[in-house]
């Protein structure tokens, strides 16, 4: 049985938009991210477990609204109070939560294939979000996330990076279409490469 990732009928790739004349460098680059595992870690009212003594290749879990950590390979992002969701590109990494989190302290679930992520990369890419969503993005930075609406389609954004921008855009599964449409649709003034 072949995967079929949630943005395979609507992600065209190549140049778009405002391009002519302008430097490719310059340009949004905007990927769909896939082969990724996604688990949200909820942690029982009734634990006392220590989140401190948590941490999947050295990051710790976020404790704070609106924060996120890791690298390009894993992120760990705080999504309400004893929430996380981590998302990573190692097909194992249930079984490293699993070694730490009892099942009478955790509840994890996976979200693997119930969700589509777009990568937004260059210097609009905040720009791209402004368009569509009322969040505040003026002091929005490396390893901040949020959960807000796009275009009326709820969205986790997290800022992996801040030199270049890239920010990982995050919807459900069945809103697929929608969301890259409303994406891309906010990158045209900008220009972009979908690759």
């Amino acid at each position: 049985m072949s995967k079929i990732t949630p943005l395979s009928n609507s992600h065209e790739l190549g140049l778009h938009g405002n391009c002519k004349d302008k430097d490719e460098a310059n340009l949004l680059v905007i990927r769909e991210v896939t082969n990724i595992k996604i688990y949200q870690l909820s942690k029982f009212k009734k634990s006392n477990f220590d989140i401190n003594n948590f941490s999947l290749d050295g990051y710790k879990l976020p404790n704070e609204s609106g924060l996120s950590t890791g690298n390009e390979n894993l992120r760990i992002l705080w999504q309400a109070p004893n929430v996380w969701m981590i998302i990573s590109y190692n097909e194992n990494i249930i079984q490293e939560i699993g070694k730490q989190c009892s099942d009478s302290d955790f509840a994890i679930t996976d979200l693997s294939h119930s969700r589509a992520i777009l990568e937004v990369k260059g210097k609009d890419a905040l720009n791209v979000i402004k368009k569509g969503s009322p969040l505040n993005l003026n002091n929005f930075r490396k390893n901040n996330c949020a959960n807000s609406v796009y275009h009326g389609i709820t969205v986790s954004i997290d800022m992996i990076n801040d030199d270049p921008i890239t920010l990982n855009i995050m919807a459900l599964r069945s809103f697929a279409g929608s969301f890259h449409h409303a994406i891309t649709d906010a990158s045209l003034e900008f220009g972009f490469n979908a690759i």
